[in-house]
């Protein structure tokens, strides 16, 4: 188990294809942590998911702006990271912290912490890399609907093939490629983003990407296994 590490979860793995909580798995994702004797740092950012995609775009559909959107996939990610608080009972920090202060009260606790996004314009990844910037993490490790960075898109294209590890420029390449450098509209899922790239460059933390469909990889990574599928990306 890590001293000081961040998690950030994708909010559409709390639920199932059928858009319903998938209450089994959450329970099992805190069981994960539960499991453990808690020691040193440990928060999770959690996402807005498929269900805060679904609100941005019934307000885009009454032709708000992406800033109301934003704010929209704020409030959903801070719901979802109340359910995670649930799920863990005493052993989360009651609150979710709303910007870095709260987050810097939080810690003095020495509990789990849960939390969504911050503020407008920014990723969940990218609140995620700032934490993990915040409190010198080891290494954040970032649960997906796939495996980890593939050359290509594994939903598109069949002969995708995994990177099992990356470095800041290789990333950085792959970014532009597919988004030609821009920040993505609110409630648009990318791994990483033009503006949490940046992020990761000047803070120099170690990244791991894996699936969180089943959490297998997840619980062999918490156990400190070593055979894992996934992407690492490192200077």
């Amino acid at each position: 188990m890590k001293g000081k590490s961040v998690i950030k979860i994708g909010g559409s793995l709390l639920f199932t294809e059928d858009k319903e909580l998938d209450k089994e798995k959450i329970d099992n994702f805190c069981q994960i942590f539960k499991k453990i004797k808690y020691s040193g740092i440990h928060i999770i950012v959690c996402g807005g998911g498929i269900i805060a995609r679904e609100y941005i775009n019934a307000v885009r559909s009454f032709h708000g702006n992406e800033a109301l959107c934003d704010t929209f996939g704020i409030d959903l990610s801070r719901i979802n990271s109340k359910l995670l608080i649930a799920s863990f009972q005493d052993f989360a920090y009651p609150l979710v912290p709303k910007s870095i202060e709260e987050l810097s009260t939080a810690l003095l606790f020495k509990k789990i912490i849960v939390m969504g996004g911050l503020q407008p314009g920014q990723s969940t990844t990218s609140v995620a890399l700032e934490v993990a910037e915040f409190i010198n993490a080891e290494e954040l490790v970032i649960l997906t609907d796939v495996k980890g960075i593939y050359d290509k898109d594994p939903k598109r294209f069949d002969d995708a093939k995994l990177l099992k590890s990356l470095t800041y420029d290789k990333l950085q390449e792959i970014i532009i490629n597919s988004s030609g450098d821009k920040q993505a509209a609110a409630g648009e899922y990318r791994i990483f983003d033009a503006v949490s790239l940046q992020i990761l460059k000047r803070s120099n933390i170690k990244i791991i990407i894996m699936s969180g469909k089943d959490l297998k990889e997840f619980e062999k990574y918490w156990n400190g296994e070593e055979d894992i599928s996934c992407t690492t990306i490192t200077e």
